[in-house]
């Protein structure tokens, strides 16, 4: 049997019932840790003509529309699961699974809500459980990859769980998800040179396989003769995108460990790689009380996989997309305000000229471990004006699952998410979502969470 029909069993034939309870929670944790950063992302500089151009894709008269996050409009399915994945991705506060290092919810969640606009409505249960089996197939491609990044995984694997959990609440059967896989295969896309230069098409490369993974969906019902060795070919997935690979470990895997439970927030809207370096100096500022006047550097000391995705000079003239990806300007940032936020990477505080001056003292170096996808432990060596180096190391990172956020910790970013809004969100949004989600299991039609992450211009109504 085939990985690619492996996958496929996996996802038509799981139950809900046989998602582990962990599993569960945790997908209800993440749906609305989710949805709430990817309002916030629907304010970020560049929407409005993504916006301009996805509305030109537009469908036939009559057809089905899906709401956009943060938005008062409708598009088609493949153009508004386009633009919320953008909006999942483009702060870098999405959650991850930092084993696979596959940001898969952000491809996952807009394409398996696009589609249950498509079908006409679908359970809370049945999402929880086609989220599930879509996060288990991109992160257990992740898992597999023996090597360092040359794609752009989130982007690449994630379209894989994006078309697992699209094609499951479409009602393809085992042959249908096969082919939608080898659909997806032909338009698999995103490289690391747009990581490497900062550049904000980054998670638009995520937001290009989240709507191929609809239209993937939509081509495995016409009858073209499909590929059959999607993963495992000499020209699949696996070698030509990841190169040295294990797969049936994670195939073995299937059902028996669910990936959704393993899980990590992002507390700080930055690259997952700047997770440890800013704890770090969270932690060391709160136990010694330094202010940012007092520190004459800052070393990094973390895998090479950190260096090679955050240990990029500063730059006042990059842009938020760089930024985002920079140790030396996440430092700077928490040394100047004890804290990350959304609006350090927006406007006059972008160009702070105060935070170059520091992230110029920042130094981020390889510790020498040999596992390529690595991104703990980190080690943070602050030394003072006064002579004093204070050290800090972090096995694991903040929000990993052995160090989980609090109840209060996800429910204050998810509010905070919500101000930034493009357009203003009806009253008592929040309060809803949060119910909303916390009973997901129970919910009816799933459309409901596109109508409250909705704009009420889009006469959506609560």
């Amino acid at each position: 049997m085939t990985a690619a029909a492996r996958f496929a069993a996996h996802a038509i034939d799981t139950r809900f019932a046989d998602l582990s309870d962990a599993a569960v929670r945790r997908a209800k944790v993440f749906v609305l840790d989710s949805l709430g950063v990817g309002i916030a992302g629907s304010s970020v500089e560049g929407g409005e003509g993504l916006l301009k151009v996805a509305s030109g894709w537009g469908g036939a008269p009559g057809e089905i529309a899906v709401p956009v996050w943060g938005r008062s409009v409708r598009l088609a399915a493949p153009a508004a699961a386009f633009l919320n994945a953008w909006q999942m991705h483009n702060q870098e506060y999405d959650c991850l699974h930092e084993g696979a290092v596959v940001h898969a919810m952000a491809a996952v969640l807009p394409a398996a809500l696009a589609a249950a606009e498509l079908k006409g409505g679908a359970s809370g249960a049945e999402l929880i459980a086609a989220v599930a089996v879509g996060v288990d197939i991109a992160a257990g491609l992740g898992l597999a990859s023996r090597s360092g990044f040359r794609f752009f995984r989130p982007g690449t694997a994630g379209g894989f769980g994006a078309v697992a959990a699209a094609g499951r609440l479409l009602g393809l059967d085992r042959p249908g998800l096969e082919a939608a896989f080898a659909w997806q295969l032909a338009q698999a896309s995103g490289t690391m040179q747009a990581h490497t230069e900062g550049s904000p098409i980054l998670p638009v490369q995520i937001a290009f396989n989240t709507r191929a993974a609809l239209q993937s969906c939509e081509m495995a019902t016409h009858g073209f003769a499909a590929a059959h060795q999607v993963f495992e070919g000499a020209y699949g997935y696996l070698p030509l995108f990841e190169g040295t690979y294990e797969l049936e470990p994670v195939l073995a895997s299937l059902g028996r460990q669910w990936r959704m439970a393993e899980f990590s927030h992002k507390p700080f809207p930055a690259g997952r790689a700047t997770h440890g370096g800013i704890e770090g100096v969270r932690v060391l500022r709160a136990e010694h009380g330094f202010g940012a006047a007092d520190v004459a550097r800052v070393e990094v000391i973390a895998p090479p996989l950190i260096v090679r995705l955050v240990g990029r000079p500063p730059r006042p003239d990059a842009g938020a997309s760089y930024a985002r990806l920079c140790m030396a300007y996440a430092i700077a940032k928490t040394l100047q305000h004890g804290a990350l936020d959304l609006a350090h990477f927006r406007g006059e505080a972008l160009a702070d000229p105060l935070t170059y001056e520091l992230a110029a003292r920042v130094e981020t170096r390889d510790d020498g471990t040999t596992d390529p996808n690595a991104l703990a432990p980190q080690t943070v060596v602050v030394h003072l004006r006064d002579g004093r180096a204070l050290s800090w190391r972090g096995e694991t990172m903040l929000a990993h699952p052995a160090r989980p956020l609090t109840q209060q910790q996800h429910l204050e970013k998810f509010d905070r998410c919500l101000a930034f809004s493009a357009e203003p969100l009806a009253p008592g949004t929040a309060a809803r979502l949060v119910e909303a989600v916390d009973r997901l299991e129970e919910m009816a039609d799933v459309r409901r969470l596109g109508m409250l992450a909705a704009s009420p211009g889009s006469g959506l109504g609560r």
